[in-house]
């Protein structure tokens, strides 16, 4: 084997390692932004839950959206 043989695959294999390790650094700051976006939905599915519960009626019903105007409106009104 030549010596410009062995410098080409020293070569491809240091870029190779390189690529491998920008893909492993990718995959982690991926997996921080996906465990950061669950927490994140989680707490909306909680807020919507609250909004819910907070738009019943006593049986349990909806307001309708007039009914939800009336109790929303503002109080210079």
């Amino acid at each position: 084997m030549s010596e410009n043989s062995t410098d080409k695959i020293e070569a491809a294999l240091a870029h190779q390692d390189r690529q491998i390790q920008d893909l492993s650094d990718m995959v982690t700051r991926q997996w921080h932004e996906i465990d950061a976006l669950k927490k994140y939905i989680t707490g909306l599915n909680g807020k919507i839950e609250s909004l819910e519960d907070t738009m019943r009626t006593g049986e349990g019903e909806p307001l309708s959206v007039t009914e939800q105007a009336l109790r929303d409106k503002p109080p210079h009104y």
